[in-house]
């Protein structure tokens, strides 16, 4: 089995910069340990001309047939390469289903909604493992039905041969510069030779000891909040009856297998992590103190306001206090896209040299996530830099993971030859 990889949603190629640990030479050539061969890559970006997350993809990895800047819904899944892992981030969206009118067209999924589009590859090329990410509120979404999105992805994967395991990550928590909480999804098939060996240990054990996340993110030895569902054929007869009536509450870690679902809450074992302060330039441009402090002051404290909901139910919105500026030595709160604009979450902080409040640099918030400093300086504005990041995933997370992948298909070529 060849490390082969294909990335959706490549963005700026957070998962290629981790699963080959990439960095810039002095010149600015990309140096990429050649962990695994990136075989196709989806990056489209809807309602722009400017394709600047593209343009930064090929501008670091190099123009290539096997860089796609076309909406992924259109690309023909039968030509995308074969490939040993499937890999990307993708939106948060309705992953409703319904029956076509006529039913003859059997399950739709909303327009538009990218799982759909994974779920499509997965049928078509059928990889041998899967990881993806997404933000943790998946596993709650919607909020009328908790849980019945991440209920219909795991139907998808059971249905197409595959168990999965899941895992809410900090990456604060394991030592990295930004307290970026996110959900990762390990999905492998059930014929290959990693998921007879996992099937042999029992589901708490999968989740704290011997699976996947367990063994590179290790957790206490023990788990809370403990609970189990079936959602295989035999308890909802298709997608549809999933979509409809689903409904369950998803914990930070967990598994399915042959249609059982167990979950619960498992407790990191804290590393010691980076501080702002450690990851901060020197020398910084004037630019970057041109802020309103009185403006930024007031949108970071406390605040209760009086709101009416679109049913017409009247409540209280508050916000707690907010440090300004912000602590540097700690790590980073979660860097978000709106980073930099006048908005209660960006980050100010006191210059290490002048003692005076500025706000973050693009080198510092591609540092946060892991990437080579001036990775996105390819022609884009400071303004799109910083959404960049605030899309992107934290590398060291990945190279992590990227890591026992590697392990894992080293051992399938082991059986294979």
């Amino acid at each position: 089995m060849k490390k082969t990889v294909v990335e959706l949603f490549a963005g700026v190629g957070g998962f290629r910069v981790g699963f080959n640990s990439v960095k810039l030479s002095k010149s600015g050539k990309t140096i990429e340990k050649p962990n695994f061969n990136f075989v196709w890559a989806n990056q489209w970006e809807p309602s722009t001309k400017s394709q600047d997350a593209f343009i930064c993809y090929e501008t670091r990895f190099g123009k290539s047939p096997t860089h796609s800047n076309l909406d992924i819904s259109k690309v023909d899944k039968k030509t995308i390469p074969d490939h040993s892992v499937l890999v990307g981030g993708f939106p948060c969206q309705d992953y409703s289903v319904a029956r076509s009118l006529s039913n003859e067209m059997g399950i739709q999924g909303k327009k538009g909604v990218l799982w759909w589009q994974i779920n499509e590859i997965l049928k078509v090329k059928r990889p041998p493992f899967v990881l993806l990410e997404n933000v943790d509120r998946l596993l709650s979404s919607p909020s009328k039905q908790r849980g019945r999105d991440f209920g219909v992805m795991l139907r998808c994967f059971e249905d197409l041969g595959y168990a999965v395991e899941w895992r809410v990550i900090n990456a604060a928590d394991y030592g990295f510069a930004q307290r970026r909480k996110r959900v990762f999804i390990f999905a492998y098939h059930k014929t290959t030779n990693y998921f007879k060996n996992v099937s042999l240990f029992d589901a708490e054990d999968i989740v704290i000891k011997k699976g996947f996340f367990a063994d590179v993110f290790k957790v206490e030895n023990k788990i809370d909040r403990v609970n189990s569902i079936d959602i295989s054929k035999t308890k909802y007869k298709d997608l549809v009856e999933v979509s409809d009536s689903f409904e369950f509450r998803f914990q930070s870690s967990g598994y399915l297998v042959n249609g059982k679902i167990y979950t619960g809450r498992t407790e990191p074992i804290i590393k010691k992590a980076i501080t702002l302060r450690q990851i901060m330039e020197r020398n910084v441009d004037e630019k970057f103190y041109s802020i309103d402090e009185a403006k930024f002051k007031k949108l970071k404290e406390a605040k209760k306001i009086n709101r009416v909901s679109k049913e017409g139910y009247k409540y209280i919105y508050s916000e707690g206090n907010m440090a300004y500026p912000d602590n540097i030595d700690l790590p980073a709160r979660t860097m978000l896209t709106s980073e930099s604009s006048v908005n209660r979450s960006t980050h100010i902080v006191k210059d290490l040299d002048t003692n005076k409040n500025r706000l973050i640099t693009p080198i510092e918030a591609e540092r946060l996530n892991g990437f080579p400093d001036n990775w996105t300086n390819t022609g884009m504005t400071d303004r799109k830099r910083y959404f960049m990041m605030g899309n992107a995933l934290v590398t060291g997370i990945v190279e992590i993971l990227g890591n026992k992948i590697s392990q894992i298909i080293e051992i399938e070529r082991k059986f294979i030859d």
